[in-house]
């Protein structure tokens, strides 16, 4: 019948089946996060929560990007108005309201919205091409899914300052 998933492919892994693995699959776009993807985030991470079997959920994208951030094209035409009445971005913290431990499995890019949803995780394992950075200044905005609170408490509020007002990006 093949998969529910669009953007994503959905599996239980480990010796006894107990881990939840969502790997972001959209990589024509480097795993930007559109809202179909980030509507089949929320779906993935209910069914593994409701599951009893898994005790743990890993996110993780490809070797190159994790999440290359939130979709721009689906933003770009968006007046400030529109994203507020709308609801933008809400419900894009799903996955920092999950009870079960989750994992960001983080190689490649995590920028912008793909920083924000691997700081929503609990643990964050980091590959050697990692790249972490919250760019969104270099688009005349700021980060805005939490981004600001969660990297000054990640790496401190100089580091954050730096990151978010330069667009400049950390290694692992």
């Amino acid at each position: 019948t093949g998969s529910p998933y669009r953007y994503l492919v959905v599996q239980k892994t480990g010796a006894r089946q107990s881990v939840g693995l969502i790997q972001l699959n959209r990589p024509q776009a480097l795993n930007a996060l559109c809202e179909g993807l980030m509507e089949e985030l929320r779906q993935a991470l209910e069914t593994l929560e409701n599951d009893p079997q898994v005790g743990a959920i890993v996110i993780t994208g490809s070797q190159k990007a994790f999440a290359a951030g939130a979709d721009i094209k689906e933003m770009q035409n968006k007046t400030f108005q529109e994203c507020y009445s709308s609801g933008f971005l809400a419900g894009w913290d799903k996955v920092s309201t999950i009870a079960k431990p989750t994992i960001a499995a983080v190689n490649g890019y995590a920028l912008g919205g793909g920083c924000e949803l691997a700081m929503m995780c609990d643990i964050i394992y980091a590959g050697e091409k990692a790249q972490f950075g919250q760019p969104e200044i270099l688009l005349g905005t700021i980060p805005g899914a939490g981004g600001t609170q969660r990297l000054t408490r990640a790496v401190g509020k100089s580091l954050a300052m730096e990151m978010v007002l330069t667009g400049d990006r950390i290694s692992a």
